[in-house]
C-alpha cells in the first residue's frame, strides 16, 4: 500500500484521457498484478497507489477522505460537496471531460427564455394545478442553490435514474436539470437551454481531499507527483495545496 492515493477514472474516454494526460507527462499508469483490475501504479514513481473507480464513486472517496486525490468531473464534485470549498481543493483543471449542467425547458415554451420567465410560470403552474412544477434532474444539490439564487420556490425535484432529456414527453415532469455538450440531444428532444440558465461550465479536476489522512508520507508523495505535474499543469501545484493545510 502506497503513502499516497489517488483514483482516477476505471473506463471510458475520461480513463482514455486521463491515461493520455499523464503520458505526456512522463507518468505511465500500469496495472498491478493480482489486483482484479481496480489498482494501478505510476511507473518509476513509488508509494503512490492509483485506484480505477467510477465517476461518481471518485467524488464520494474524495469527500469521505478515502482517497487523497482524484480526477472526475466538477459537476460531480460540487453535487457531492455543496461547501466544496472546505471539504477538496481544486489543483488543475485537466482540459478535457467539458460539458455544462443547464436548466432546460420545452422548445414550444416560446415565452420562456430566462430564469425570471420560469419563475413567473412556476408561480402560475402552481397556483392553477395546486401543485409544483416538477424538475427532472440527477444534480439535486445544484438545481436547489442555483434556483435559490434565482428566487424561484415553486418547483419540486423529480429524481432522475434514466435518460432525464426524455422526463417532459414522458409527462414525468416539465423542466429539467441535465449535463450537455452541444446541446444537439436537447434538441432533439425538443427542449432548449434558457438563456442564463447555465449553472456550471464543468471539466475534469484533478482534486485533492482535505478530509483525507494526509500524514508526512502523503505529503511527500503527493509533492513529488504534483511537481512532476506542474510543467504541463502551467504552474507550481504543490504549494498551492500545501497552503490548505494551515
Amino acid at each position: 500500500m502506497g503513502a499516497l492515493t489517488i483514483a482516477i477514472p476505471s473506463k471510458g474516454r475520461l480513463k482514455e484521457a486521463c491515461d493520455a494526460w499523464f503520458a505526456d507527462a512522463g507518468l505511465v499508469i500500469e496495472q498491478v498484478a493480482g489486483a482484479r483490475g481496480y489498482r494501478a501504479a505510476f511507473s518509476g514513481l513509488p508509494g503512490i497507489d492509483v485506484m480505477l473507480l467510477s465517476a461518481g464513486e471518485i467524488a464520494a472517496s474524495l469527500l469521505e477522505g478515502d482517497v487523497h486525490l482524484g480526477i472526475t468531473g466538477e459537476d460531480l464534485l460540487r453535487e457531492a460537496a455543496p461547501e466544496l470549498d472546505s471539504r477538496m481543493h481544486l489543483v488543475c483543471p485537466m482540459g478535457f471531460g467539458f460539458a455544462d449542467v443547464v436548466v432546460a425547458v420545452s422548445q414550444y415554451w416560446i415565452d420562456v427564455s430566462t430564469m425570471a420567465d420560469l419563475d413567473d410560470v412556476c408561480a402560475a403552474y402552481a397556483a392553477r394545478h395546486r401543485r409544483r412544477l416538477r424538475v427532472a434532474t440527477k444534480y439535486a444539490q445544484l438545481t436547489r442553490g442555483f434556483f435559490a439564487h434565482a428566487g424561484i420556490i415553486d418547483y419540486r425535484i423529480v429524481p432522475s435514474a434514466g435518460a432525464t432529456e426524455g422526463a417532459p414527453a414522458a409527462g414525468t415532469a416539465e423542466v429539467i436539470v441535465d449535463i450537455t455538450t452541444t446541446g444537439a440531444t436537447l434538441r432533439d428532444n425538443g427542449l432548449k437551454i434558457l438563456d442564463d440558465g447555465v449553472i456550471l461550465k464543468s471539466q475534469a479536476q484533478l482534486a485533492a481531499s482535505l478530509t483525507a489522512d494526509w500524514s508526512p508520507q502523503a505529503r511527500a508523495a503527493c509533492d513529488a507527483l504534483l511537481s512532476r505535474l506542474s510543467a504541463k499543469a502551467g504552474g507550481a501545484l504543490y504549494p498551492a495545496l500545501a497552503a490548505r493545510f494551515k
